[in-house]
């Protein structure tokens, strides 16, 4: 949350003429309402279950870029999905970090609504440490608070070459 997914795939897919899919707003689509309303009346298990199905209905599109929710690597067995059926990457930040780009978007983020600044930085810390050990099973981890999206480009390229000599 915060790390600039959806910013960044967009600009990603974009300029390399690929198909961009934010799976929030898929989520949303499909359920006919906003993620925190989603949240609201249906709770999170209920928003997981959609997630996971709808990640595994997008199927494996080649030229696309999927920007997933913080939290989709981490249940159901979504990082394993898609680290079989594409390449990951984790945009890496520190708590910091993503304090100072979540502050202000609380209410927009269900599982932050409320928090004050310090609240903020601890559940921050808190839901890192609990993903980082799947977050770092990505194939690419970049640094994604001063993301050079160039040479992102140039290091999926070099990892599409080198599974491609792999066969």
């Amino acid at each position: 949350m915060g790390s600039g997914k959806s910013t960044a795939g967009k600009k990603l897919a974009s300029l390399m003429g690929w198909t961009f899919i934010d799976l929030d707003k898929s989520i949303g689509d499909f359920a006919g309402k906003s993620i925190p309303e989603i949240f609201e009346q249906h709770g999170e298990k209920y928003f997981r279950k959609i997630e996971s199905e709808l990640l595994r209905n997008i199927k494996a599109h080649t030229n696309t870029v999927i920007s997933t929710g913080g939290g989709a690597p981490c249940y159901d067995d979504n990082m394993d999905f898609m680290l079989d059926t594409g390449l990951t990457i984790y945009l890496k930040l520190t708590p910091m970090q993503l304090r100072s780009r979540l502050t202000g978007s609380n209410d927009d983020r269900p599982l932050i609504k409320g928090l004050g600044p310090e609240e903020l930085l601890s559940y921050i810390e808190k839901k890192l440490s609990e993903r980082e050990e799947v977050y770092s099973r990505s194939e690419l981890i970049v640094d994604g608070f001063d993301l050079d999206i160039n040479a992102l480009i140039y290091s999926i390229k070099l990892k599409q070459n080198d599974q491609n000599s792999d066969f």
